[in-house]
């Protein structure tokens, strides 16, 4: 099976994703994550002002299979959650790069662990 792997992303090894626009990052999962979650019943995100810390976990996501940690690929503030996943969080199975995004974070620092698409690519294959 062939999964969306965006170039112009850069991802964690848990299968989180990142895209910067200035000094703020959207964070997501993968296209292989929400495939391997299965159906996505519940997110659990953190609220706009707590902080997160790159490598850490943020939050947890829900399937019908699993519960899972979410990881932050970026340390900083939050200043953005998606809302719209706590009414409709299939968003993340039917969107995950997207209208499923998680959230956004203003930027203080990043993880040494992050994957160009290539490399993600490897890992996923």
């Amino acid at each position: 099976m062939s999964f969306e792997v965006p170039d112009e992303l850069r991802y964690l090894e848990s299968h989180e994703w990142t895209t910067a626009d200035g000094g703020t990052v959207r964070i997501g999962v993968s296209d292989f994550a929400q495939d391997e979650l299965g159906d996505v019943v519940f997110v659990e995100l953190p609220d706009v002002g707590d902080t997160v810390t790159a490598g850490e976990a943020f939050g947890v996501v829900e399937s019908i299979k699993a519960v899972s940690d979410l990881y932050a690929p970026v340390s900083g503030e939050v200043v953005a959650v998606n809302e719209e996943l706590f009414d409709r969080p299939e968003l993340v199975n039917d969107d995950p790069y997207g209208d499923g995004w998680l959230l956004e974070v203003d930027l203080d620092g990043e993880s040494d662990e992050l994957l160009d698409a290539d490399a993600y690519r490897d890992q996923i294959a």
